[in-house]
C-alpha cells in the first residue's frame, strides 16, 4: 500500500508570463518530491512540493509515490524544452580532482556508502572547488522520468547546493546548514574555499544538535560567535531551531531573491533553496 502523500505547497507566479519554451526542474528524496517550472528568462512560474507522510526506505517505494503524483499533477504532463533532475540522498562523496580516477568510482564510496555490484556510480563536475562529486543515483527513477520526458540532465543535490552557496559566499567564514526531513547538509566555506562538507542522517533533535556542535568543535569554531545560516525545512517554531538556539546564538535564515516569493507568504524564503535559491 502506498502511504499518504501530502501536497504541502503550490505557488503560481502571476506576475511572470509563462512561455512555451519552459524548463522543468525536479527534486526528490526518500521524504518527498518537488518541482518548479521556469521560463526562458530563468524566472520560476510555478512551484509545487509534496511531503511523504513517512520516510520510505527504498527507491522502489519512491517510484510508486512519483507515479501516483505524475498521474494527478497536470503540470507534469506537459512538454518541456529541458528537464533537470536532482537526486537528494546521502550516497555521495567529494573527491578532489588531483586524486580522482574515473575507473575507481566504487573505491571512493565503499568506506562511507554500502554499495552492491549492480549500483550505477556517476559523478558531477564541481568547478567551483576543483572537485568531483561521486554518487549513486536512483536508476529506476531516472528510467521512469526518461519514459516521460526523454533525455534530461541529472545531478546530486549537494552539487547544486555547493554551486549556489559558493556563488553567494564572500571571503569571510560561512557556516551553512541545509535541512531536510531525515538528512541535513553542513557546508563551511572560508576565504572562498571549502573548509568542510558532510551529509548527516538524523531522527531526533538531539541527533541534529550533536552533529552541528561536533562539527563546530572539530573546526575549532566558537558556537557563541559563529554565524550559522539555515536553509531548507526549518523555522523558528521547529524543535530543531529551538535546540540549536540553546547552543548557538547567532542564527539567520538565508533568504532567496527568487521572484516566486514576491506575492506570497506561505513558502519561507529560505526553504527549497536547491530548487529556488
Amino acid at each position: 500500500m502506498i502511504k499518504q502523500i501530502v501536497k504541502k505547497k503550490k505557488t503560481i507566479n502571476k506576475n511572470i508570463e509563462a512561455t512555451s519554451n519552459r524548463k522543468l526542474s525536479i527534486q526528490f528524496s526518500l521524504d518527498g518530491f518537488s518541482f518548479c517550472i521556469s521560463n526562458t528568462l530563468h524566472q520560476v512560474t510555478e512551484f509545487s512540493s509534496f511531503n511523504f507522510s513517512e520516510t520510505v526506505n527504498t527507491p522502489e517505494l519512491v517510484l510508486e509515490k512519483l507515479q501516483e503524483i505524475f498521474k494527478t499533477e497536470k503540470s507534469l504532463q506537459d512538454d518541456f524544452e529541458s528537464v533537470t533532475v536532482i537526486h537528494q540522498n546521502n550516497l555521495s562523496t567529494l573527491v578532489p580532482n588531483k586524486y580522482f580516477k574515473e575507473d575507481a568510482l566504487n573505491n571512493y564510496l565503499k568506506y562511507s556508502v554500502k554499495t552492491i555490484a549492480t549500483d550505477l556510480i556517476v559523478y558531477d563536475e564541481l568547478e567551483c572547488i576543483d572537485t568531483k562529486n561521486v554518487y549513486i543515483p536512483f536508476v529506476n527513477i531516472n528510467n521512469f522520468l526518461f519514459q516521460n520526458f526523454g533525455e534530461f540532465e541529472y545531478k546530486h543535490h549537494s552539487s547544486i547546493l555547493l554551486e549556489k552557496l559558493f556563488s553567494k559566499s564572500s571571503a569571510s567564514l560561512h557556516f551553512y546548514v541545509n535541512i531536510s526531513h531525515s538528512i541535513f547538509d553542513i557546508v563551511v566555506i572560508k576565504d572562498a574555499k571549502l573548509l568542510f562538507y558532510n551529509i548527516f542522517e538524523y531522527q531526533t533533535k538531539e541527533d541534529f544538535i550533536y552533529y552541528v556542535l561536533f562539527t563546530l568543535e572539530q573546526l575549532e569554531l566558537n558556537p557563541e560567535e559563529t554565524i550559522v545560516s539555515l536553509l531548507g525545512d526549518i523555522d523558528k517554531e521547529s524543535s530543531l531551531f529551538k535546540i540549536l538556539y540553546t547552543y548557538v546564538r547567532n542564527i539567520r535564515f538565508l533568504p532567496s531573491k527568487n521572484t516566486i516569493f514576491n506575492d506570497q507568504t506561505e513558502i519561507a524564503k529560505h526553504s527549497n533553496f536547491i530548487l529556488l535559491g
